[in-house]
């Protein structure tokens, strides 16, 4: 009853409606039926063809660029790439900071789109320049070392390489919990729409790759990479417009202030309660809002049952007589810092998964490149090698979303179907077989090679390239069911205030897959090399190196991963469906004066 009539007070106080915690592009209220929406999506899903077509048309086959042009070594190259895109998906967690904290998913958008474009340029410009390359190296025996670019020539690759990753790191922390905003979350409809979204952004990221690794990497190799840094270019810049066209559609969420700060000042109130004795120790206490912005609602309080889980952060909440001002919090700010510390593990999980994945633009696209890669008459390049996943993910994501979901909807009888954490479990799984199958075919491209005497030649080895592409298959049906699946559970799971953020983790799991890639490959040399043998990875010549055994090693990690995983997996509870509406409307009201 006290809690009906704190409610309507609030109401009386702040007439708005919970659609109200977002506004239109004119940072005016949100008006249901008019914000919002599939159309509203729609603008979103079309933008992300254009940026991941950008950002793969380079990524992809970086690596041969690195290596044929700028005379990088194999494991050079494979780190350079490794550390770029790593730095690229880690820096989505700026961009869904700044998102949720002070700016809005809009915003963050249109500026890391910009600095995107910046760096585009600088690497369009370095490629058509001759002078700015270093010079021409050709040998025909792969053991010949050629002088790698160096000094400022080297200052302006990674100057663009790293504006490129700012700019994508911004786009992938703000466009797909831009998308996921404009679905009600309030209504079964609203939240099945939002599953799918996710599903076609994720076939809207397999579109813009297909045309990166098909089109776009046919033109580097043929045409020059001043085109193919060309096509990258105008695919950003003319996204930008297309995202703008759906200004007047788009409800975009009121930032609510920084999370990383609602989770620093939670723990230190439980650290600092814990050795002051200052806590509540029942499991029904009196809450308050601390923030300092509060005036209507000031002497507000209401009663929240405080959950067990996670005990010690029940420690943070205290009685209003003996709160030091700096470690005020409340039960809600407790109970979401519990939310995004129970979906933690499960991000930890997925970074080995993304540590597979990373192969698929290093060395995987480095042995295609020694095998034969003609199919009849038509030349294929090793980095087009990603088509076979895209294709197969074009095809599987409309099929999950029309067909899989709604047959396990009826078997289930749930709302879900698979939960997220089923969806993720499989891709986990799917990752250890392309390891293994990736084992496989190295020792089967090295023994062909050192059956035909081509260890020490650039001739094509007689193998078929197609070979290569069966881990390509088993990785990117994984990518399919993992990264939609992190995206839409760590949104959903995370608390309002923290969605954008949140949603970044999956993009962050991907960043720590490529940096772990990047040590385990420096760990395996140091290990290897220092009992007198040549280590596993190293020199300019992939047929003396023994991938075969870093796959085995790759196998087994993600085999334990998995298990580890499942323990995780098997005590999470999720989110109950009802939302808390109005306590996120009354803290609208209270942060932006309404």
């Amino acid at each position: 009853m006290v809690l009906s009539l704190i409610i309507l007070f609030a109401d009386e106080e702040c007439p708005i409606s919970k659609s109200s915690r977002y506004v239109s592009w004119r940072n005016k209220p949100a008006i249901e039926g008019q914000h919002g929406g599939i159309r509203a999506a729609g603008f979103v899903l079309v933008v992300e063809v254009l940026e991941n077509l950008a950002y793969l048309a380079n990524a992809s086959n970086l690596v041969l660029y690195l290596s044929k042009f700028m005379h990088f070594s194999p494991s050079r190259c494979s780190n350079i790439v490794s550390n770029f895109m790593g730095t690229a998906f880690l820096l989505a967690l700026l961009g869904g900071f700044l998102a949720d904290a002070f700016f809005t998913t809009y915003c963050i958008y249109l500026i890391s789109a910009t600095i995107e474009l910046a760096g585009l340029v600088l690497l369009t410009l370095q490629a058509y320049t001759h002078s700015l390359e270093p010079e021409s190296c050709l040998s025909a025996n792969r053991n010949d070392k050629c002088r790698h670019v160096d000094g400022g020539k080297e200052a302006i690759l990674y100057i663009g390489l790293y504006l490129v990753a700012l700019g994508v790191g911004g786009i992938k922390g703000s466009l797909p919990p831009h998308g996921a905003e404009q679905f009600d979350e309030e209504t079964t409809q609203g939240r099945k729409q939002r599953s799918s979204f996710f599903n076609y952004y994720v076939f809207c990221l397999a579109c813009g790759a297909l045309i990166a690794v098909t089109f776009a990497v046919w033109i580097e190799d043929n045409k020059g990479w001043q085109w193919g840094f060309g096509i990258s270019t105008m695919a950003i810049l003319i996204s930008i417009p297309i995202f703008l066209l759906g200004s007047t559609f788009y409800r975009i969420k009121v930032p609510t202030g920084s999370p990383i700060t609602t989770i620093c000042k939670v723990l230190a109130a439980a650290i600092f309660n814990t050795f002051s004795g200052n806590y509540a120790r029942t499991a029904h206490v009196v809450s308050t809002n601390p923030s300092s912005r509060t005036s209507s609602m000031e002497n507000i309080e209401e009663e929240v049952n405080i959950t067990e889980e996670l005990g010690f952060l029940n420690r943070a909440v205290m009685n209003r007589s003996t709160t030091c001002p700096t470690f005020k919090v409340n039960i809600k700010q407790v109970e979401e810092v519990k939310i995004v510390l129970k979906i933690f593990p499960v991000f930890m999980s997925t970074i080995m998964l993304n540590c597979c994945l990373a192969q698929l633009s290093t060395f995987s696209v480095q042995q295609a490149a020694t095998m034969n890669t003609k199919i009849g008459s038509l030349r294929v390049p090793p980095a087009s090698l990603p088509v076979f996943p895209v294709i197969f993910i074009m095809i599987l994501a409309p099929m999950y979303d029309h067909v899989i979901i709604p047959f396990a909807r009826k078997i289930t009888k749930t709302e879900m179907g698979i939960t997220h954490l089923q969806r993720i479990g499989f891709g986990l799984f799917l990752s250890v077989m392309a390891m293994a199958v990736a084992a496989l075919v190295e020792i089967k491209r090295k023994q062909v090679a050192h059956r035909a005497a081509l260890m020490n030649s650039t001739e094509p080895l007689p193998i078929t390239f197609l070979w290569v592409s069966l881990q390509y298959l088993f990785l990117g049906s994984a990518d399919l069911f993992s990264l939609a699946g992190m995206m839409d559970f760590f949104f959903t799971e995370a608390p309002f205030s923290m969605r954008s953020l949140a949603t970044s983790l999956s993009w962050a799991s991907l960043a720590m897959g490529y940096y772990l890639s990047s040590v385990l490959v420096a760990i395996v040399n140091h290990v290897t090399g220092s009992f007198r043998h040549a280590p596993w990875l190293y020199g300019s010549n992939l047929n003396h190196y023994h991938l075969e055994r870093f796959y085995w090693l790759m196998c087994v990690l993600s085999g334990l991963n998995f298990l580890v995983y499942l323990m995780w997996a098997k005590s999470y509870k999720y989110r109950p469906k009802s939302t808390s509406g109005s306590n996120d409307t009354r803290m609208l009201c209270n942060s932006t004066g309404i």
